[in-house]
């Protein structure tokens, strides 16, 4: 585990340097000092190492948010809560650029499309106990909470998309009035 750790460390700069498609195996080889038969025996490819720093990335994001969501009282605050925390940390993440590179490269591999399909699946069903939460709080009523879960991913996906751009507070505010608009939606839906 220490010799996969070290190559993601050595890794990660160049993605962030480079983006993830003029990031050559090469290039890792240098950087880390180990074989490409070593990188390989570790990941398997070098989307397998990418997804290993993104999977690092999802964990350093949940325990971050997982320590903040107490301050929040309620299911709502804690949705804005979690708009502010994704959109800082995507703000200053310094692989976004690469991520967004990665994901939009149409070339993958069967077993790399599994498991980013697993990662959305993972992001779901964290909306989904989120939400669920707040129906069983009374705080919304009953509502088809896989289907909130689904809309509520797809519109912090895109806000974050489309403010890749802009400045600090510009992005905070998008991320707050998505909120606002998913829980207006709500509102109306549970009445």
């Amino acid at each position: 585990m220490q010799t996969k750790k070290k190559i993601a460390d050595a890794a990660r700069p160049l993605f962030v340097q480079k983006g993830y498609k003029a990031t050559s195996i090469e290039e890792i080889v240098k950087a880390t000092g180990c074989s490409a038969g070593n990188i390989y025996y570790h990941f398997k490819s070098k989307e397998g190492l990418f997804l290993f720093l993104l999977d690092e990335w999802n964990q350093e994001w949940e325990d971050t948010w997982l320590a903040k969501e107490p301050q929040y009282e309620t299911t709502a605050e804690k949705l804005y809560g979690m708009a502010e925390h994704l959109a800082l940390d995507q703000l200053n993440h310094p692989l976004t650029r690469a991520i967004d590179e990665f994901f939009n490269h149409s070339d993958k591999p069967t077993e790399v499309e599994e498991h980013i399909h697993e990662m959305v699946q993972g992001y779901l069903r964290f909306n989904e106990q989120l939400l669920q939460r707040g129906v069983d709080n009374g705080e919304f009523g009953a509502a088809d909470v896989k289907g909130l879960a689904m809309i509520l991913d797809g519109l912090l996906f895109g806000v974050s998309q489309h403010t890749r751009r802009m400045n600090r507070e510009e992005t905070l505010a998008a991320h707050r009035l998505a909120i606002d608009v998913f829980l207006h939606g709500i509102a109306k839906l549970t009445r």
